[in-house]
């Protein structure tokens, strides 16, 4: 697959994060602080209104969209937001997250990459900002990103303890500091590697469309970085058909005979 090298060290700290757990109230002295009844910055509260507001984001259930993939097979992604199950078809192939495990069924043989890596990773880029108002999340300030002579406001991403599979990765969302519309995402990522990497790894989030109520990606570039700093896109993911509804598919469509029972 030809994502799947580029994503392999993308681990979504996010992604095996319980959706029933609550906010410590524990954070660091430097951490950002609400400045009203919302359990989030006031940054993050703008960020995620801009968007379409988290309010919004709440009443769906299922979201799914499509990756465009060339002369490949397209990838066709459904997600249950509630709890996160997964369902991904991409051909004669089909991978998901039944709630407690990656699957596969892949009948040809001809799939290369790893479903426990990719199953939710274009999901989570998919689905910025909201994501990053999951539990377990501390924000804090940092320093800005110029780009073409642009700055841009910008928020460190870091996990409380415990909290998803890889708690010592780091992210980095920085936003239009007129329209609070997400602009880049910085990341850096430790699963898999036995000391906490410090390259910043960057993807424009440039190119947006409205998907319902809310305001979600068209497309996605990861940038080549030099000295730090992200300079010229050297790749592009393209989503299409998007939607949303506030109802849920059938816990069967989330398991590895699911496939298998439709074809009956």
């Amino acid at each position: 697959m030809k994502y799947a090298v580029l994503l392999l060290f993308f681990v979504s700290t996010l992604s095996c994060k319980n959706k029933t757990e609550t906010q410590s109230k524990q954070t660091p002295e430097n951490s950002l602080v609400s400045q009203s009844n919302s359990p989030y910055p006031e940054a993050i509260s703008k960020i995620l209104e801009a968007h379409g507001g988290l309010t919004n984001w709440n009443i769906y259930q299922t979201l799914c969209f499509t990756i465009e993939k060339g002369e490949e097979s397209d990838e066709v992604h459904t997600i249950d937001l509630k709890n996160r199950r997964d369902h991904i078809d991409i051909g004669m192939v089909t991978m998901g997250f039944n709630g407690s495990e990656a699957w596969l069924q892949d009948p040809e043989g001809t799939y290369k990459g790893n479903p426990e890596f990719y199953h939710n990773l274009m999901f989570y880029f998919y689905a910025m900002p909201f994501v990053l108002a999951d539990p377990g999340i501390i924000y804090e300030k940092t320093e800005a990103l110029v780009v073409s002579d642009t700055s841009y406001p910008g928020l460190k991403i870091s996990f409380e303890e415990n909290t998803g599979s890889s708690a010592n990765d780091e992210y980095y969302l920085y936003y239009d500091a007129e329209t609070y519309q997400m602009r880049w995402l910085g990341y850096t990522a430790t699963f898999g590697a036995a000391e906490k990497r410090t390259g910043i790894n960057y993807i424009n989030y440039g190119d947006w469309m409205p998907v319902q109520d809310l305001i979600l990606p068209k497309s996605i570039s990861w940038y080549a970085v030099e000295e730090g700093k992200p300079t010229v896109p050297h790749n592009t993911v393209n989503f299409k058909e998007p939607s949303l509804s506030p109802e849920a598919r059938a816990e069967t469509f989330y398991s590895k005979n699911s496939q298998i029972e439709s074809d009956l």
